[in-house]
């Protein structure tokens, strides 16, 4: 049964965030709002976690999972940037961006991509989702929450804490989640990095 914690949008209680975080560190399976809809999260190399979450969404081991940081300063642990992507992504972050770039030694080879050692990484522009992260320390491994058949994302917390009630283990609700998907920027393309036009700007990033 999955646990429901419904928190202020603005100042999210302690008390409800730490439950979840210890729920992630404990090798739960969560969902959380972020500023493009609401996301699956579980801790740094878990690989069960993953495992689920491909199972509830149907995807195949190609599919690129996210690393979602807090803060900018995680990213160069984890993932290869050269000066101009470094500035391009400082530059537009926090946002509703997703950016492909490749992984280092740090990043969970569970969730890279098998033959370009490529892995998503962002960093979201919204209350909830960076509290949660500043609280569990560390980066979430995530995938958007969007279920089989369905062509929209649900927006509803308490509606997705009914449906996935036995294959989450907590649903983390602020009220305040944001609609349409991540723009998805490929710094590893060899042509047009646009891999999805989604909320955010791609200009700063078309060639």
């Amino acid at each position: 049964m999955a646990r429901y914690y419904d928190v202020h949008p603005a100042n999210p209680q302690p008390r409800s965030l730490a439950a979840v975080a210890a729920l992630i560190q404990e090798g739960g399976l969560v969902v959380y709002p972020t500023d493009s809809g609401f996301a699956f999260g579980c801790a740094l190399g878990n690989a069960d976690g993953l495992d689920r979450i491909r199972t509830i969404r149907h995807l195949d081991r190609h599919h690129h999972f996210t690393l979602v940081c807090s803060e900018f300063g995680q990213l160069g642990r984890y993932v290869e940037m050269g000066n101009d992507v470094f500035r391009a992504i400082k530059a537009n972050t926090p946002g509703p961006y997703t950016f492909i770039l490749r992984g280092t030694r740090e990043t969970p080879k569970v969730m890279m991509q098998d033959k370009k050692r490529t892995v998503g990484v962002r960093i979201p522009d919204h209350t909830t989702a960076r509290a949660l992260l500043d609280v569990l320390g560390q980066p979430l491994m995530s995938s958007t929450l969007l279920l089989p058949d369905s062509d929209e994302a649900p927006t509803d917390g308490w509606t997705i804490a009914e449906e996935l009630e036995h294959q989450v283990d907590a649903v983390l609700d602020s009220g305040d989640v944001g609609v349409g998907p991540t723009t998805v920027v490929d710094f590893t393309a060899e042509d047009d990095p646009i891999v999805r036009r989604g909320a955010g700007d791609p200009s700063p990033f078309e060639p």
